[in-house]
């Protein structure tokens, strides 16, 4: 016999609907650990119904431990979802499981084991309890060593997140670095960086602005060089002008408090991701009225 008591406590290790459970009970004959796992491969199947879905919303998150931080990021398909403290929770557990693990892909982080199973366990059963296609998109751990401090920050409750790793200075001028990246989204660190087919194709386009202005091709050139260097400190965040003292670049202020920029990384919910395009306060509707 099934009892309310047995369904309550099912209810309450999965988190799944009480008539869900109720039938998992009844299909496994009241056995509890049978039930819960008819209930994950249930999950399994609703999840893999909304594989070909879109889930270009979500999170960005830092977690840090001492010497050892990660950044990741985990999508669902709507901006709602991302406000839901399961959702969020979700992402804390797989951060922080992350952590302590010695995963370096997305492959080998979903087989890690978490409270839920793995963390590919973790996700399917929460896709299936939010209703919402959800997806660990990206990771990034960074290890540092006693003379480095991490800086991070968070704008807009995780849409963007950047974490950075300084050298010989404080966490409040990493985090001032992080801030910069936020607010500047540079495409590089530092020019070095820069594909040299990228320099060549803005050196020939700046040369070619300078001819149409009727400037001689040795005149020309020089110009190049001097639009060039304004390039860079656009698109490297060493050389942007730092956002809270505009007359220095951020390499300088760095330098100034002794430091050293080793790493950042920034993060950007959904970028390079096809969004959404359907009206989701429809689809709402037409399943309110049965469509």
């Amino acid at each position: 016999m099934i009892t309310a008591e047995m369904v309550k406590n099912l209810r309450e290790s999965t988190g799944a609907g009480m008539m869900d459970c109720k039938k998992a009970l009844s299909e496994c004959n009241g056995d509890m650990n049978a039930a819960i796992d008819y209930l994950r491969e249930k999950g399994i199947a609703k999840a893999n119904k909304k594989e070909s879905r879109i889930a270009a919303e979500g999170l960005a998150n830092i977690f840090i431990d001492g010497n050892k931080a990660i950044i990741l990021e985990v999508n669902s398909e709507t901006d709602f979802v991302s406000k839901n403290e399961e959702f969020q929770t979700m992402i804390g557990i797989i951060g922080k499981t992350l952590l302590t693990s010695h995963a370096t892909s997305l492959e080998e982080a979903m087989d890690v084991s978490c409270e839920e199973g793995t963390i590919r366990d973790l996700i399917v059963a929460k896709t299936a309890k939010i209703g919402e296609k959800l997806s660990f998109r990206r990771f990034t751990i960074l290890e540092k060593t006693d003379d480095e401090v991490f800086g991070s920050y968070l704008h807009l409750g995780g849409r963007i997140a950047v974490l950075s790793k300084l050298a010989h200075t404080t966490e409040e001028v990493a985090k001032d670095v992080s801030m910069q990246s936020a607010a500047m989204n540079p495409r590089y660190v530092f020019r070095s960086e820069v594909p040299e087919d990228e320099v060549e194709k803005e050196r020939t386009l700046l040369k070619e602005q300078a001819m149409e202005e009727g400037k001689p091709e040795e005149i020309a050139v020089k110009m190049v060089e001097g639009r060039l260097n304004k390039f860079f400190k656009e698109i490297c965040l060493t050389e942007q002008a730092f956002v809270k003292d505009g007359d220095m670049d951020v390499q300088t202020y760095v330098a100034n408090h002794g430091g050293e920029i080793k790493d950042v990384i920034r993060y950007e919910v959904g970028e390079g991701m096809e969004k959404r395009q359907d009206d989701f306060a429809q689809e709402v509707m037409n399943q309110v009225k049965g469509n």
